[in-house]
């Protein structure tokens, strides 16, 4: 039997009501890599931070069915052990339920020299193709055969070899993966046209405190040299704060806070929100680790061209909380989402809540506004357009209910405690199927 659950919402009806602080927790993304580069390791990884969401419990799941040995030491704090990993066939359980199992496949190759793994699940939000993987696997000399269920990688020899691999398209999944794989490769390994996003830099650098060989971190081609299993005794893994996490909750602030504080964060990585938020005329300030956000009731928002790009760009992860803000300012705004197809679908559950949104095709919409809107019954149809029908029906009118929980219990923690702290009437639902 499993349990369903839902958040119902009594919204705000538009009117600025929260106030507090809300604490950004540790970044799923930045997590989750350093969770998965445990492979590399000949000893033991200690973890802090992480964030108490699906995702980390089921890369958690993961890892022990390859043989990793992980225990809470501390709320938030993992101490894994990696000296009896001895499988490289990842759980298909697993692995469907969350399509950042794909970036094992690289460590766990480069350690044993073979991998298995099924047709990455997650979120469905358009194609997102693993063809960049496979093809860096082949670049490493490895061979690729394909069944109905999944894909089976190897390499003659037990060992994968450096080579020189180009992305077509900045992937941060494919270039955290070949970073960690050419860690244990032959040789030298060369990433060109890399993502840039402050989750690989950081996963990097810590690799580089436990052994691995690595230059370039920050720019558009990462080089390492293979140098072995790494070390990871007495190295603790302080999980960066989860930018996305705080993009959401300023977005929140901007929408129904009178005076917000979202502290534990680093403003320096949310520059392409805070520009767009500035450009609409939002009143806020940042510090070293916080935003604060200042409402107004009879503050009139400007309308703004969103263009999602890889990072410093705008990131698609905040197109939908953010096309909830579009619906209260005056004017029409544009949405051109360039990273994923079909990642505007969501739209058609908030024009039932009032909004004025139309989906001109697969990448790109426009939202006119101001419109009240109204609390509806939906269901999330992934983690960050979930989140964005929270957001919705914390300033709509009415009640809203969000089916499908889980997809957004995968990127937030203790969401319902934390938001019911600064004014939000919110809990949550759970029935038996």
């Amino acid at each position: 039997m499993e349990t369903q659950s839902s958040f119902q919402i009594e919204g705000l009806a538009g009117e600025r009501k929260l106030t507090g602080e809300i604490k950004v927790g540790g970044a799923k993304n930045a997590a989750l890599k350093v969770l998965a580069a445990s492979v590399l390791f000949k000893d033991e990884l200690t973890i802090s931070r992480v964030p108490e969401i699906e995702d980390v419990l089921r890369m958690l799941e993961a890892l022990s069915g390859l043989g990793v040995v992980g225990r809470a030491i501390a709320p938030g704090t993992y101490k894994l052990s990696t000296d009896k990993i001895s499988q490289s066939d990842i759980s298909p359980e697993v692995a469907k339920k969350m399509r950042s199992s794909i970036v094992l496949t690289g460590p766990l190759l480069a350690r044993f020299g073979r991998v298995s793994f099924p047709f990455p699940g997650g979120c469905v939000i358009g194609k997102r193709p693993i063809d960049i993987f496979l093809d860096g696997y082949l670049a490493m000399g490895a061979t690729v055969s394909e069944s109905e269920t999944g894909y089976s990688v190897e390499v003659a020899g037990g060992q994968l070899h450096g080579a020189e691999i180009f992305f077509r398209l900045p992937s941060v999944t494919a270039t955290e993966t070949f970073m960690m794989a050419a860690i244990l490769a032959k040789g030298k390994t060369v990433l060109k046209n890399v993502a840039l996003e402050p989750e690989i830099e950081s996963l990097g650098r810590f690799l580089i405190s436990c052994g691995a060989k690595i230059e370039g971190l920050g720019t558009p081609t990462i080089m390492i040299e293979g140098n072995g299993l790494l070390s990871g005794r007495e190295k603790i893994y302080d999980t960066m704060p989860d930018r996305i996490e705080a993009g959401s909750f300023i977005i929140l602030g901007a929408l129904a806070a009178t005076d917000l504080k979202v502290s534990g964060c680093d403003p320096v990585h949310l520059d392409a929100l805070l520009g767009a938020l500035r450009a609409a005329g939002v009143n806020f300030e940042t510090g070293v680790d916080f935003v604060r956000i200042f409402g107004n009731e009879d503050k009139v928002f400007g309308p703004l061209e969103l263009k999602t790009h890889e990072y410093p760009g705008f990131p698609t992860d905040l197109q939908a909380p953010m096309a909830i803000f579009f619906t209260q300012v005056a004017g029409q705004s544009f949405i051109f989402e360039t990273i994923f197809e079909g990642r505007l679908t969501y739209l058609e559950a908030i024009d039932r809540m009032g909004a004025k949104a139309r989906i001109l095709d697969s990448h790109r919409a426009i939202i006119d506004g101001p419109t009240p809107l109204e609390g509806k019954e939906m269901e999330s149809p992934d983690l960050r357009a979930g989140l964005a029908y929270l957001l919705a029906g914390i300033i709509a009118k009415g009640q809203t209910i969000v089916h499908n929980a889980y997809y957004i219990d995968r990127g937030y923690e203790h969401l319902t405690e934390r938001l019911a702290q600064i004014g939000v009437n919110i809990k949550r639902l759970t029935r038996a199927d």
